[in-house]
């Protein structure tokens, strides 16, 4: 793997009373690999990422090794931890896994979901297709997270909820990407 130099150094973190620290450096440094601060190939070093986040190593190894259950590090023995690359077939076999579980959420949904959890549905539903027509991309992928938690939580399924939510972050990466591609915001509509 190669190493990339980073341009910009991670700032330090603010503590949140209501989150474990593992929790908190987890998002910093998912975060900076969704926006480009840590790029794909990069070597993540412990000791270099306690000093930019202000931390101690023990937070951010926990952390690497949650970044590397959901894909956005990939640990080579004795050769280091990096950030991983995404290649087409990482994202196809994502939205296959995504697909499957998805169908299996809205079929408990479609049994278990109160009249209010509908509604709010619909309403997401018609918030995405004014977004569509105004080429809102940050606004139809913020709905349609808010769609997906609905329908998600309409499961009455938690640990579905929870490998759906993991697979969403896995995907965060690449999709707002996509939103961008010619034809694209109409299949999201029509899905």
């Amino acid at each position: 793997m190669k190493t990339t130099k980073r341009q910009h150094t991670l700032e330090p973190i603010k503590l949140d009373a209501y989150k474990p620290l593992r929790e908190v450096v987890s998002e910093t440094l998912r975060q900076a690999i969704k926006d480009g601060v840590l790029k794909p190939g990069e070597r993540l070093m412990e000791i270099q990422l306690a000093d930019e986040l202000g931390v101690s190593r023990t937070p951010i190894r926990e952390a690497i090794r949650k970044l590397e259950l959901e894909g956005f590090v990939v640990m080579v023995p004795r050769r280091g931890t990096y950030v991983a690359d995404i290649s087409l077939k990482d994202i196809a076999q994502v939205f296959e896994i995504r697909s499957a579980l998805e169908e299996l959420a809205a079929g408990l949904a479609a049994e278990r979901i109160t009249p209010d959890e509908l509604e709010y549905l619909e309403r997401i539903l018609v918030e995405i297709n004014e977004y569509i027509d105004n080429d809102e991309f940050d606004k139809i992928v913020d709905a349609d997270v808010r769609f997906h938690d609905v329908l998600y939580h309409a499961s009455r399924n938690q640990r579905l909820v929870d490998i759906l939510n993991n697979l969403r972050e896995q995907m965060l990466r690449f999709r707002s990407i996509s939103m961008h591609y010619p034809g694209r915001l109409a299949a999201t509509w029509e899905e």
